[in-house]
């Protein structure tokens, strides 16, 4: 597949792709790139209802005008730990970010999360997310405040004051476990309409539906992560020695 950046020919063609309702990876397909660059393209730059080549072409370009500013003369990227590109590393950061975003989180939020899985360590500190990220310190701080609030990270304290922001294995499963409670509190409120709208009314009847089927959800959600973090994050016994 080609490497280096879309070309404002292939951004037309991606804008005529999505006019004809072309899937991400059809629209790929034909282009000979990745889903993923064609994904990541359009989301930042509009969206599928929003997309315009030209207006894509031009962001593109003051954002790389941006980043040879930002940078000191001479100063080359930095070296990236087991000889990693940067370039490769800047990229995959973006497709992170782009899916995070599809998800549901907002855009500084995901780069902040994505900052934290791709790093060796699992944590990093705000002065380091803010250095990173160049963006403000208060940025990162209501970033953080939301990610820790849906149990995505956790807060480590170090020595004085300085705080680090940690994403580990059991961060995953303390978030699914705060999702199945939420979703189990939802249930208990739609239950209550069942008694106010009615026993047997339409609206309580549908009520009552959503309620079984959150419990559901979130029953299987909670049993599935109590499994998962049994198998995959147990460290297995030492065999003992037979006589």
């Amino acid at each position: 597949m080609p490497g280096g950046r879309l070309t404002q020919q292939e951004r037309q063609q991606i804008a005529l792709g999505l006019a004809d309702s072309l899937a991400y990876a059809e629209i790929a397909r034909r282009l000979d790139r990745p889903t993923s660059t064609i994904t990541r393209e359009v989301m930042r730059n509009g969206g599928p209802t929003g997309y315009r080549a030209d207006l894509a072409h031009r962001a593109t370009e003051r954002r790389a005008h941006r980043r040879r500013q930002a940078a000191p003369r001479g100063q080359q990227a930095r070296p990236q730990a087991h000889g990693r590109d940067a370039e490769t590393v800047r990229e995959y950061e973006e497709t992170l970010t782009t899916y995070l975003m599809q998800s549901g989180l907002p855009k500084m939020t995901a780069r902040v999360l994505t900052c934290l899985y791709i790093t060796d360590t699992g944590s990093l500190t705000a002065p380091e997310l803010v250095r990173h990220l160049q963006v403000s310190p208060a940025s990162i701080s209501k970033a953080v405040a939301f990610l820790e609030s849906q149990g995505l990270i956790r807060r480590d304290r170090e020595e004085g004051r300085r705080e680090r922001y940690v994403v580990d294995d059991d961060v995953w499963y303390q978030s699914m476990i705060a999702g199945a409670r939420s979703n189990a509190q939802f249930a208990e409120t739609a239950r209550q309409g069942v008694h106010v709208l009615g026993s047997g009314t339409p609206a309580a009847v549908r009520l009552e539906n959503i309620a079984r089927f959150v419990d559901f959800v979130a029953e299987s959600i909670a049993r599935a992560a109590e499994q998962a973090r049994e198998i995959l994050y147990t460290k297995a016994e030492a065999p003992e020695d037979k006589p």
